[in-house]
């Protein structure tokens, strides 16, 4: 399996309470060259994929997680 045509930015938003640095919010953006015939399963493996990640369950309720997609057709 190859992973050269994906990468991901992730960002983390940072807030303070009392004087603790919180994280807030992460906003993803995956970045994909697919060919045309795979967007549909492209965009459906990216709604659901949060709810088979250990991160995202560990961390659900308490930090906000948004993914964006940025699909290159090749």
């Amino acid at each position: 399996m190859s992973f050269e045509n994906l990468h991901a930015e992730t960002v983390g938003e940072i807030e303070v309470e009392g004087k603790v640095l919180v994280i807030k919010r992460i906003k993803q953006v995956f970045h994909i060259t697919a060919e045309g015939q795979d967007r549909e399963t492209i965009e459906r493996v990216l709604e659901v994929y949060a709810d088979s990640c250990p991160v995202a369950a560990s961390v659900k309720g308490s930090i906000e997680i948004s993914s964006e997609l940025d699909l290159t057709l090749a």
